[in-house]
């Protein structure tokens, strides 16, 4: 573990990799965000649910989890490097006086890049039969509340869609409602998998779970269970 990131498992040659770049809400005891700490408990600091999945998945055999360790008001592993969202200045309406001032730089270089410098290392290192981008989202943005989103989950891919045509297909068959993510695409939000899939020709499914459906340790285990069950299937579908 570091201050950027965490493993969970251990990676192995032909597995599975789940990514998750919003898993965490910790703030550094040294960075003052200025916001009212319950925003932390909110969706603006945390993919609510996320690390609770990939936990429980990491415990199967051949799958192991890479989750950020600050929260994407720190830094947003997800977004390039350049991007005014890496360090947001406002996210859903609240302003976040912490992040305006001289503060990109060494938020960069404290975070953004043992982030994603580790996630080559190990991607290098150990060649997954399929990359989980796992994420969650809320039912309703508050500064956008003329748009509900009522799916179970949505998917999220940019040109390589192998993976997540066939992701699509089997979460339709659990009976859940599911399709391509909206408001936004794996076209527009997608940079993780971008630097490390998309550039490298490497398998991936880009998830989004609604948070409501995995905030109890008990869905979060039934959530694993699925996608332990579903990316195996797809690894193995994309992979002849």
């Amino acid at each position: 573990m570091s201050e950027a990131f965490r493993l969970v498992g251990q990676p192995r040659f032909g597995g599975i990799l789940i990514v998750a770049d919003h898993a965490s809400n910790r703030v550094p005891e040294d960075i003052d965000l200025g916001i009212d700490p319950a925003l932390l408990d909110n969706h603006i600091a945390v993919d609510l649910g996320v690390a609770g999945v990939a936990e429980h998945m990491a415990r199967h055999a051949g799958i192991a989890a890479f989750l950020g360790n600050v929260s994407r008001l720190v830094c947003d592993f997800n977004r390039q490097e350049d991007h005014h969202g890496l360090i947001p200045h406002a996210s859903d309406g609240h302003t976040i006086p912490g992040n305006h001032g001289d503060v990109r730089q060494s938020r960069i270089d404290r975070f953004f890049h043992p982030y994603h410098n580790e996630l080559s290392v190990i991607l290098d290192r150990f060649p997954q039969a399929l990359i989980l981008s796992l994420h969650s989202f809320t039912p309703m943005l508050a500064s956008r509340p003329d748009e509900e989103r009522p799916w179970d989950c949505g998917v999220l891919y940019n040109t390589n869609e192998q993976a997540s045509r066939l992701a699509i297909a089997l979460l339709g068959e659990e009976g859940l409602e599911v399709g391509d993510q909206q408001p936004y695409s794996g076209k527009l939000l997608n940079a993780t998998m971008d630097r490390h899939a998309e550039a490298e020709g490497r398998p991936y499914l880009g998830l989004e779970i609604r948070q409501d459906r995995i905030a109890t340790p008990a869905q979060q285990a039934e959530w694993a269970k699925r996608l332990v069950r579903i990316c195996n299937r797809v690894a193995l579908e994309a992979g002849e």
